[in-house]
């Protein structure tokens, strides 16, 4: 179901990218290049919530080449006060252009003029979708509390680094508190309404996660896996001489300790400038070419219980231990069942909610007036 992305959304999103990596579990200190967090080895190559698309072998199977997308038809320059009606409620040019202002803003840029008309179009489709189901929400009775509303705000103010930068955030797209509460008052009824028109309707058994499990056998094989422990001090990419010099000073009295018989997991959490340092430096397991090339060639060449000496990366000097190390191999099924049923839940609700949408559209009065 592809709604319009409301303040609340767009807040959320744009949070996202905004977040410091050093607030993350496994930082951009960490020398994974895209530091997502860590992943059990059990999690696969690729594991349902990625596999859900077409096997990639059917990708280069496919007889035709897609049809090209039919040209929008024009949005004009000069846009009225009203663009459309959802069963005699207006949609404004005040709100199209608010929606237009968070798409931009999210994208980090304005609307390229060659796709201005099929971006407009598309705007003002999830707009009068959005009044549809707004207008459901009405019909149904469907309630939110100020309780939701305040933790579902809290959510969003976590994913950024600080008050203040929340404060800019709505600062920079023309919005008080009570704009963003009734946002989010419109958007968590909307989703408490197609949870509870589409859950009932859905049902996973253990043949259907075993039927998946047998028949996309290429996401479960799982490729050598290595877990290793990191002592990490951090150099800036704009670090002066003296501060790399320091910064290598302080990792050979670690290099020292450590070889003087000091154990890894507690000389990392007293010295490791990682986000791992907490874990006695424990990165989990990874697979080949999740972490920069220095630091996947020290650990492969490091046998179980082997430490490295001090490896240097964009992020700093290491220090790195191997802890384990998994050949390759097929993830059984007892060991993603759990994810598989989840993911099929998950798609099997979202084709219905897209069919309640649908059908909620259909019967409506809409009229578009551009």
């Amino acid at each position: 179901m592809r709604l319009y992305p409301s303040i609340a959304l767009i807040l959320l999103l744009s949070a996202g990218c905004q977040r410091a990596p050093a607030q993350s579990a496994t930082t951009a200190a960490t020398p994974a290049p895209a530091a997502q967090g860590q992943q059990a080895p059990a999690a696969t190559a690729q594991t349902p919530a990625t596999a859900g698309q077409a096997p990639a072998a059917a990708a280069t199977q496919a007889p035709n080449a897609p049809a090209a997308t039919p040209a929008a038809k024009p949005v004009p320059a000069q846009l009225p006060d009203v663009l459309a009606r959802v069963n005699g409620e207006v949609v404004s040019r005040a709100e199209f252009e608010r929606a237009i202002r968070n798409v931009e803003a999210r994208a980090g840029r304005q609307v390229p003029a060659e796709q201005r008309d099929q971006v407009y179009r598309g705007i003002l489709d999830q707009l009068v979708t959005f009044h549809v189901l707004e207008q459901e929400v009405k019909a149904r009775n469907v309630t939110v509390t100020d309780q939701e509303i305040d933790a579902r705000i809290e959510q969003v103010k976590k994913q950024f680094p600080s008050e203040e930068e929340f404060k800019k955030a709505m600062a920079s797209r023309g919005m008080a508190i009570d704009d963003l509460r009734k946002e989010t008052r419109a958007e968590l009824g909307v989703s408490k309404m197609v949870e509870a028109a589409v859950k009932p309707l859905v049902k996973v058994d253990e043949s259907q996660v075993k039927d998946f499990y047998d028949k996309n056998p290429s996401q479960f094989q799982q490729p050598e896996s290595y877990r290793a422990s990191h002592i990490l001090i951090r150099v800036d990419a704009n670090a002066t001489d003296a501060q790399k010099k320091e910064a290598r000073a302080t990792i050979e009295a670690v290099e020292k300790q450590l070889q003087g018989g000091a154990d890894f997991a507690a000389v990392a959490k007293e010295k490791s400038q990682d986000g791992s340092a907490s874990n006695g430096g424990d990165l989990n397991y990874f697979r080949k070419g999740q972490m920069v090339e220095p630091f996947q060639k020290a650990v492969e060449a490091l046998k179980v219980g082997e430490t490295s000496g001090i490896v240097e990366t964009q992020f700093g000097y290491h220090i790195i231990k191997l802890t384990g190390k998994q050949p390759p191999r097929t993830v059984p099924l007892a060991e993603v069942s759990t994810r598989i049923g989840q993911f099929l839940m998950a798609r099997a609700q979202q084709e219905k909610a897209n069919e309640f949408v649908q059908g909620l559209r259909a019967k409506s009065r809409v009229e578009i007036l551009i």
